[in-house]
C-alpha cells in the first residue's frame, strides 16, 4: 500500500460511500455464517487505520486482533486507540497455528507481488481455527485496473475461479464467493478504459470526500446489492470479490 493512502482513507473510511456501502455488504454475506459459531478469538490481516477493528470491537464485541504491514496505518490505529495493534507480514504471519475463531483480510492480496499470494493464502489458513472462517475481499478483474489501483500500488486482481481456486487449494471449504460493485461497473469501465487514457493524468487517489448528494446515489446501488447478496444469491461480475471459507477439519 502506498504510505500516502492511509491519510486518505483515515479521513473518508467512516462516511464515504464505498465504505459504507461494502460494509454493509460484507455483514449481510457473513452473518448468516456466524450463526452458533463461537467468536473467542478474530483477526484482521491488513488492518489498514484500524477503523474497521476498532469497529468490530465496538459493535460487536469481538476480541480482534488488528495486524498490518505498515508502521503508517498503525500510526493511525493508535491514534484511534485500537488495543494492541501489531506490525506483520501476512505472508508470515506471527502467531501460531489454529489460533483464530475468524481470519479476516480485506483489500491486502491485490497488494502482493503475483505469486506470493499463495504464501499468503496458506498463512491465512493456517492461523485459523478448524471449523473456523476465513473472509477475504480483493479487487477484481484485470480490465478495471485504475489511476486509483496504480496509485494506492495495486498489483494484482483476481478472477472468481482464480480466488476460490486459491483458498480451496490452502485448506478451505468454500461457503460463498461473489462478485460486488457490480452495478456501477459500467461506469468504472467507461471511466477507467476511456476518460483517464484520454486525461493521461498520473496516478491519484479515489479516496476523495464527494458532495453529499453524489454520495447518496453512489451508496445507493452498493444497498441494492447488499440486500440481493444477502438472500443467498451472487452476482456474476464486479469491481471486487468476496471470499467466505471454513478451514476443513
Amino acid at each position: 500500500m502506498n504510505p500516502a493512502e492511509f491519510a486518505n482513507i483515515r479521513q473518508s473510511e467512516e462516511d464515504f460511500w464505498w465504505y459504507r456501502g461494502m460494509r454493509s455488504i460484507l455483514f449481510r454475506m457473513l452473518d448468516p455464517h456466524l450463526a452458533g459459531r463461537r467468536m473467542g478469538s478474530a483477526l484482521e490481516a491488513g488492518c489498514g487505520t484500524g477503523y474497521f477493528t476498532q469497529l468490530l470491537q465496538r459493535e460487536r464485541g469481538w476480541p480482534v486482533i488488528p495486524l498490518d504491514f505498515s508502521g503508517d496505518g498503525l500510526h493511525h490505529a493508535r491514534e484511534l486507540g485500537v488495543g494492541n495493534p501489531v506490525q506483520g507480514d501476512i505472508r508470515c504471519l506471527p502467531f501460531g497455528d489454529d489460533a483464530f475463531d475468524l481470519v479476516l483480510s480485506l483489500d491486502v492480496l491485490a497488494h502482493l507481488p503475483r505469486g506470493e499470494e499463495l504464501r499468503a493464502a496458506r498463512e491465512l489458513v493456517r492461523v485459523a481455527r478448524r471449523g473456523g472462517l476465513v473472509v477475504v475481499r480483493t479487487s477484481a478483474l484485470d480490465i478495471l485496473r485504475s489511476r486509483h489501483g496504480a496509485f494506492a500500488f495495486e498489483r494484482q486482481r483476481f478472477t472468481r475461479r482464480r480466488l476460490m481456486e486459491l483458498f480451496a487449494g490452502s485448506g478451505i471449504r468454500v461457503l460463498r464467493c461473489s462478485y460486488l460493485n457490480t452495478l456501477l461497473m459500467p461506469i468504472a469501465l467507461l471511466k477507467f478504459r476511456v476518460w483517464e487514457p484520454l486525461l493521461r493524468k498520473a496516478p491519484e487517489s479515489g479516496v476523495q470526500p464527494v458532495a453529499r448528494w453524489l454520495d447518496r446515489l453512489l451508496f445507493a446501488p452498493l444497498a441494492v446489492e447488499a440486500a440481493y447478496l444477502g438472500a443467498g444469491r451472487n452476482l456474476p461480475a464486479g469491481q471486487s470479490l468476496l471470499l467466505i471459507g471454513e478451514k476443513m477439519l
